[in-house]
């Protein structure tokens, strides 16, 4: 093979240096994946790999904020579950009341002292009614009732990633409560059969919140494991693989460096040609 020489064209230069561009590009590629850990930073990485990531991605956020929406919810119940124990304990203690006055042995003072603490018991039902409050929502007076509060408890808008729960109304009228009075011993026979009805229906009240703070522990423990499974999942495609990087680094570093070297030695060509002209 015949040596050629051209002054115009230094084409082992060009061909050098074309290939340590690319190292040089590999370089910086592997300089970023060593230093954030992540085999993907642009589409231009892995286009197919940067997009199913992406979705993944939202799926993860959307799994993670459902789970806060669902502990919301739940904080929300407890605070109407609380108040609820709090008229419990009202109701119990007014049916001792209604007891109590039922009975002959009672004088017309005692009645009123009994009807007095009767009536103050049933102010405070109302108080917690209108006071029991989550994020300035009031609870307990009737707002959710009917219509209910509905929970985004997932990460899509489908029905069943949805949970509505309604609040009962607890005031003393709603729980059958107004106009009862132990100020006799007959109204006092009467309030028993009241408050203990009331009694019942707050229970139920009681039982269905309940169900539904049980379904929503339920709702976050799969939201979390969910939502963890998926993170482990974009891990495998978008996070660096250490070791074979660190590798391909290494090799690379070596051919930058004997591309810088070859380079070198290149771009002495043209002296040649001027050695034969001399």
């Amino acid at each position: 093979m015949g040596i050629s020489f051209s002054v115009n064209n230094n084409s082992s230069a060009s061909d050098i240096l074309s290939n340590l561009n690319y190292v040089q590009n590999q370089l910086q590629t592997s300089y970023q994946q060593l230093s954030s850990g992540n085999r993907i930073n642009s589409a231009a990485d892995d286009p197919a790999g940067y997009a199913i990531s992406q979705q993944m991605t939202s799926q993860v956020d959307g799994l993670n904020q459902a789970t806060q929406n669902a502990q919301n919810a739940t904080s929300l119940l407890q605070t109407a579950s609380g108040a609820m124990n709090q008229v419990m304990s009202i109701l119990q203690t007014m049916n001792t009341l209604s007891v109590e006055a039922a009975n002959g042995t009672q004088t017309s003072t005692d009645l009123n002292n009994l009807q007095q603490e009767f009536t103050a018991l049933t102010t405070q039902i109302n108080d917690i009614a209108s006071n029991t409050q989550f994020n300035t929502m009031t609870l307990l007076n009737g707002n959710y009732a009917t219509t209910g509060l509905t929970f985004q408890v997932g990460a899509q808008d489908t029905t069943d990633q949805q949970l509505t729960v309604t609040l009962a109304t607890i005031t003393s009228s709603a729980l059958g409560m107004s106009g009862v009075s132990i100020s006799t011993q007959a109204s006092a026979q009467a309030a028993i059969s009241a408050v203990q009805a009331a009694i019942t229906s707050l229970s139920a009240y009681q039982a269905n919140v309940g169900a539904v703070e049980d379904q929503l522990n339920y709702t976050i423990s799969n939201l979390q494991n969910s939502s963890e499974n998926l993170q482990n999942a974009d891990s495998t495609i978008t996070n660096t693989n250490m070791a074979q990087t660190y590798t391909n680094f290494s090799q690379q570093q070596v051919l930058n460096q004997v591309g810088i070297a070859m380079l070198s030695q290149a771009q002495q060509q043209p002296d040649a040609i001027l050695k034969l002209l001399s």
